[in-house]
């Protein structure tokens, strides 16, 4: 073990005895955390993230056996929660068989918090980061990266032969979204070669997630997008036999998708992330019968209270744009067809009443429109069971962009 990775472990495990010495206990609710195990529900402070434990873990177990089902593996996506908790309770309940993360930081947190399989899907192209990642294998976790260009290959070998460590390379295809990965075919295969013929990389196999139609409401639009995807990675799965090279992962899938890949006969692993929790976006999706999905349920919500009343046909709350993401649009308020929430700013929501059903401190539970950058804005989950804080975990991964 080098230098720099002893004083990265011996900075981490000062941290660990820091954290030992701050207790829950003495944590003070409503200035360091929003709750505390044991309150009622009822005094929990606002806004804050609250999340239903047993529709949690009822979806959890939902899609792990949907996966043993398919005859798939199942590698959640910790970018949604950034939780070790969570992504702990996955593996327990769920049977995942690791995470996938987006940033180098994010993948560490995993790492340290005991996650012994992780992906980083996405590239990693900086220096820095590069060499952060060639140490994470040090921490006891098998290390999974995408590589989109060849010259990423040499830069990933030099790391992981400076650090005697070892990185397995998925080969990423752009199959629809747009964003990175390369055409299928040849330049996979041109890619795959190189990562096999390289000390200390070893080539694992491919990634290709759909992203840009997961939201897409009809099922039939979907099914077609995937349909073209799971073409190019089949051809391209049929070249690199010919190379002699074998994939143990073909991975992609997502929460608006995992029935067509996980049914495909051709990816292995699903990469499913908002399905533990479920937000307003991901709920205006349509079954294959035009109804709309309903196999999960909403488990996380934004819990938010009344604190000004002085329109008869307006109430404010508090949890505006600060606590929470609108790029997917606004939330929705949990429960109720009576109010609408109708706009927010920095710290204010504008709930419309038109009856005047709401009070003063009243508590209203809003479903977020986008959950993984809601998430990120918030320090704790409050985990509650019937009617009680049961737990207070953090949000491990938040911040961490690097």
């Amino acid at each position: 073990m080098d230098e720099q990775v002893k004083l990265e472990l011996s900075k981490f495990n000062l941290r660990i005895l820091e954290n030992k010495m701050t207790t829950v206990n003495e944590l003070e609710v409503g200035y360091d955390v929003p709750a505390a195990p044991g309150m009622n529900e009822a005094d929990i402070q606002t806004p804050c993230l609250v999340i239903d434990l047993d529709a949690l873990e009822r979806n959890i177990k939902t899609m792990g056996k949907y996966a043993k089902e398919m005859g798939v593996r199942h590698r959640v996506h910790g970018k949604m929660h950034k939780s070790v908790d969570i992504a702990l309770l996955q593996e327990k309940l769920g049977d995942s068989c690791g995470v996938c993360c987006q940033k180098v930081s994010e993948a560490e947190v995993f790492a340290r918090g005991g996650i012994k399989d992780v992906l980083v899907s996405n590239q990693v192209r900086d220096p820095v980061k590069i060499d952060r990642l060639a140490r994470l294998p040090k921490l006891g976790a098998r290390t999974l990266c995408c590589v989109d260009d060849i010259e990423n290959v040499a830069e990933l070998a030099a790391a992981v032969n400076k650090h005697d460590t070892q990185i397995e390379c998925l080969v990423e295809i752009d199959c629809g979204a747009g964003r990175c990965g390369v055409s299928e075919g040849q330049p996979v295969v041109d890619i795959a070669k190189a990562i096999a013929a390289t000390p200390g990389l070893i080539f694992a196999g491919i990634q290709a997630y759909q992203g840009a139609m997961q939201h897409l409401e009809s099922y039939q639009e979907r099914k077609e997008k995937v349909d073209i995807a799971i073409g190019m990675v089949a051809r391209t799965v049929e070249m690199l036999k010919a190379e002699g090279l074998e994939c143990d992962i073909v991975g992609g899938g997502g929460t608006g998708s995992y029935y067509f890949e996980g049914n495909s006969g051709v990816f292995n692993e699903l990469q499913c992330g908002s399905y533990a929790f479920m937000d307003a976006d991901y709920q205006t999706i349509h079954d294959e019968s035009g109804k709309k999905i309903s196999e999960f349920e909403n488990s996380l919500f934004i819990l938010t209270s009344v604190m000004s009343h002085t329109k008869a046909d307006k109430a404010i709350c508090d949890a505006g744009l600060k606590a929470q993401s609108v790029d997917s649009g606004l939330p929705y308020i949990f429960g109720r067809n009576d109010v609408e929430y109708i706009k927010c700013s920095d710290e204010h929501g504008v709930i419309s009443d038109p009856t005047g059903a709401l009070k003063v401190n009243q508590k209203l539970k809003l479903v977020p429109g986008h959950c993984d950058p809601t998430c990120n804005v918030h320090d704790y989950y409050v985990g509650v069971r019937n009617g009680k804080v049961e737990t207070l975990w953090p949000v491990s991964a938040r911040g961490k962009a690097f």
